[in-house]
């Protein structure tokens, strides 16, 4: 009779080590699936954040936020896709709810002010911007901190930011274009031009500041297009803009000239400049 006692309890041992063995390892399998689903998680949300529509990465955001609303990941992931839709004003709510989280960081209060300024909220953008430590050194954050006291006319200001946000990149053509913008506003156009070139020196590729170039060589009765870059059709529009700017001054027969010019350097039909100098003529 102690025997079979015995062998029951040895039975029974092995039965509750079978079952911890088997439950060890669903779990270990459970934990596994989980942490591929983590992993596959962050590689679609990176795919919908920078190839995917951001229309559909929105609808894919909000569609998780909704289930998961404290997910710091997700919401951001919402309001960098809103941004990039140019739905600007669900950005900037979708920002606001982001900052609210717990583990929201500095850099998320940064992307607040960006989506701020963009829907045109001036005052809240600059209220955001001055609740962030100093000791938050971003690039981004005295782009932003620029271009809202250049909003404001603060031009010092202004220089100051633009001059520490040059130096805080590795891509500076961008905001050596916006510095140069700012100055051209101002009616400060030999260093509007000076900051253009820069921009153009930094990035070849920036038609937009060489444009702006054009516009401050312009404005200066500087009617040659400056030594950059470009192929035949950014030379007929650059040749354009110079006749725009001529004609704005006053100097209709030297604009009428660049517009012949543009026309018969662009490698196709220029409509916008045939437009305008038929309008001359007539």
């Amino acid at each position: 009779m102690r025997h079979i006692s015995v062998l029951s309890a040895l039975l029974m041992g092995v039965s509750i080590i079978s079952a911890c063995t088997e439950k060890s390892g669903e779990e270990t399998v459970e934990r596994a699936f989980q942490d591929v689903n983590v992993i596959d998680d962050a590689n679609l949300n990176d795919v919908m954040l920078t190839v995917g529509d951001p229309n559909e990465a929105a609808t894919y955001f909000q569609r998780i936020v909704t289930e998961q609303p404290q997910n710091l990941e997700y919401n951001r992931g919402l309001s960098q896709s809103l941004i990039r839709a140019k739905r600007n004003d669900e950005g900037a709510a979708a920002w606001r709810r982001t900052v609210a989280l717990p583990d929201a960081t500095n850099d998320d209060r940064v992307e607040l002010a960006d989506a701020l300024i963009r829907s045109g909220d001036w005052a809240a953008a600059e209220k955001t911007l001055t609740a962030i430590p100093p000791t938050h050194e971003t690039f981004k954050r005295y782009r932003l901190e620029a271009i809202v006291a250049d909003s404001k006319q603060q031009w010092k200001k202004a220089d100051s930011f633009y001059e520490i946000a040059v130096g805080l990149t590795t891509e500076p053509a961008p905001v050596l274009n916006n510095w140069g913008y700012s100055k051209l506003t101002r009616g400060d156009y030999k260093d509007a031009e000076r900051l253009f070139n820069s921009a153009v020196t930094q990035d070849s590729t920036l038609f937009t500041a060489k444009n702006n170039l054009v516009l401050a060589r312009g404005a200066q009765r500087n009617y040659n297009l400056p030594v950059v870059p470009m192929d035949q059709s950014e030379r007929a529009q650059l040749l354009h803009t110079m006749a725009l700017s001529a004609i704005k001054q006053g100097d209709v027969e030297t604009g009428k000239g660049l517009l012949r010019e543009a026309i018969d350097t662009h490698p196709q039909h220029f409509e916008a400049a045939a437009r305008s100098l038929a309008a001359l003529e007539a």
